[in-house]
């Protein structure tokens, strides 16, 4: 994470050459790589954008590789590709950790937080670069940063650890999953949460952290299914 004023031109410069896109308007992708942290202009407006964005291309995606899949298949797939931890791995693949400027009361040392940033700002490029190159550059960008994980998904396994979790426990006639969020911290614009989950069949409830309580929730599911079916 940078501090202050724009990076150097060479992180940038990186950026959009693994996007696959050379920004026509530089302050674009300067905005959408600032923090409203920073105070002044920053990248919430076009992280609204961009989150239309993603989600309408990958869509496009998914509708057009399964002709057969339902809604609920078709969601859930789309679910696991944008998710916090996917966004979150998409903008530490393409560099933005040494792009994105903040402002001087966000930490380097809590993860959740950086996450949370990271993934915001990786929609913030997305519509910024939408906005600079239309819609044809912007699925192009999509589909080009997501074919792995658009060559891997599949309506059969795309349930979430929550859902399957809950599956679960349904199968052997348990009740549904509990869960508490037992500690909140951090800035009102990038919390961290802690959530407990407690399910019969667990030697005792599994805690996970997760920059919204959503993340959190899926993690701890995420860890209780791990324990479960290695039981």
């Amino acid at each position: 994470m940078q501090r202050g004023e724009p990076p150097n031109g060479k992180p940038q410069a990186e950026l959009q050459a693994r996007l696959g896109h050379r920004f026509a308007d530089a302050e674009l992708l300067s905005r959408a790589l600032a923090h409203r942290s920073r105070g002044g202009d920053h990248n919430e407006r076009l992280e609204f954008l961009g989150d239309s964005v993603l989600g309408l291309f990958i869509t496009e995606a998914l509708f057009e590789k399964f002709p057969g899949a339902d809604e609920g298949g078709l969601s859930r797939m789309r679910a696991r590709l944008v998710c916090n931890p996917a966004l979150v791995a998409q903008a530490r693949k393409l560099g933005m950790e040494n792009c994105v400027r903040v402002g001087g009361g966000i930490s380097k040392k809590v993860r959740p937080e950086q996450d949370a940033l990271l993934a915001d700002a990786f929609e913030a490029v997305l519509g910024a670069l939408y906005l600079d190159g239309g819609a044809d550059a912007a699925r192009a960008a999509v589909r080009a940063l997501f074919a792995d994980e658009l060559a891997r998904v599949s309506p059969h396994d795309a349930k979430d650890h929550k859902t399957r979790l809950q599956e679960l426990l349904q199968k052997q006639g348990l009740p549904p999953p509990q869960y508490q969020v037992i500690a909140q911290r951090g800035a009102a614009h990038a919390p961290a949460f802690t959530v407990e989950c407690a399910a019969e069949g667990l030697p005792a409830p599994v805690c996970a952290d997760g920059g919204s309580r959503r993340a959190a929730e899926q993690r701890a599911a995420e860890l209780a299914l791990a324990q479960l079916e290695h039981a």
